[in-house]
């Protein structure tokens, strides 16, 4: 096999995992996890042996591989990236790049100075819908896009504070906002474009007030891009609603596009002025048919699988893939300033750009 692996963080790396296992061009040769039943229960879907199956990262770390993936908690991500990269090894990581907007610098300095290669995992981008609106809005079907809105509400209060322990898991540290990349990832990558401004609103704590920062009820943000568009994100991670929504919409001079209040998959509603009389139903996938079905080995439709094969083809080519480090911090930065914000007043504050 050309690419050896690493696997760090079994829990979302099991997903990712099944994707590289079944390419012929990748090998699995480690993984590491804090966790020793996590650990065993890889371990053994991978048939891995002892040697090479590790609770500390240093000892992990320390072992010649192409390629590390990390599914580990994000407050991780920056030293563990940088350890890797430092190391020689490209790097695929979960979402979001960072937790701090100077720990997302150090990340991307390291890629700048090591050579190595860099991606943000955010598997959202790769749902087919996504192409298609982008084909729609960069083509001009719907004019010039002026403004997009996304929406992430997801119950997960148990990944917040554990009720049976009493104790704040790793996620209350991470506030609504700074799980933006779901959400901003498909509006960037459909208008193509940078945010360079934010505002943020949201701190009551109804539902979940042990839950600090990541118990807030609900944020919202409003962002300004580089090209002038207007996105509003909506994100919740203890509001009850069924089912949990991933919800998207742009629109543009001359029409729009959006997907369903019920979620995605499902339709979806279309409207060109200079082509429609009326609005016309859309199918809002997450699966692309055209690939082959251990496509959905991955998860989240074929997404995963879409999102190493561009991984693969850019260390192939020798090329930067294309949710690089730069774009990366695209879809992360925006909201930890628009977060910052939010507990400053609602100011607006400039977004830094890297790369």
């Amino acid at each position: 096999p050309a690419f050896s692996i690493g696997l760090v963080g079994v829990g979302r790396g099991s997903g990712y995992g099944r994707v590289f296992a079944h390419d012929p061009r990748c090998d699995i040769v480690a993984c590491c996890d804090a966790r020793q039943e996590s650990l065993a229960r890889f371990q053994e879907e991978l048939q891995l042996p002892d040697e090479v199956c590790f609770t500390g990262y240093d000892e992990f770390i320390a072992l010649d591989m192409d390629i590390v993936f990390l599914g580990t908690p994000i407050p991780l991500h920056a030293d563990e990236a940088v350890a890797a990269l430092e190391t020689g090894k490209h790097v695929l990581s979960e979402v979001t790049a960072a937790s701090t907007v100077d720990d997302c610098a150090r990340i991307y300095d390291t890629v700048q100075r090591t050579g190595r290669r860099y991606m943000l995992a955010e598997n959202c981008c790769y749902w087919p819908f996504v192409t298609q609106w982008r084909e729609w809005v960069q083509g001009g079907k719907i004019g010039e896009v002026f403004y997009g809105e996304c929406e992430y509400i997801h119950n997960i209060r148990q990944m917040v504070f554990d009720p049976e322990t009493g104790t704040q898991r790793w996620r209350a540290k991470r506030a609504p906002l700074h799980y933006c990349s779901h959400s901003l990832g498909p509006i960037l990558e459909i208008l193509d474009d940078r945010i360079i401004r934010a505002s943020g609103a949201g701190n009551s704590r109804r539902i979940l007030p042990e839950g600090d920062e990541g118990g807030i009820d609900i944020q919202v943000a409003l962002f300004e891009t580089r090209k002038g568009a207007i996105i509003k994100l909506l994100r919740s991670s203890v509001a009850p609603r069924k089912p949990a929504i991933h919800y998207y919409t742009v629109q543009g001079t001359k029409g729009f596009v959006e997907s369903n209040r019920r979620g995605i998959p499902g339709p979806g509603m279309l409207y060109a002025e200079d082509e429609m009389d009326d609005v016309e139903e859309i199918e809002v996938s997450t699966v692309d048919t055209s690939l082959p079905e251990e496509a959905r080995a991955g998860g989240h439709g074929t997404a995963e699988y879409a999102l190493v094969q561009d991984f693969l083809a850019a260390l192939e080519a020798g090329r930067k893939p294309p949710l690089d480090e730069s774009r990366a911090m695209d879809l992360t930065v925006p909201g930890l300033i628009a977060h910052q914000s939010a507990m400053s007043g609602g100011n607006w504050l400039d977004v830094p750009l890297f790369g």
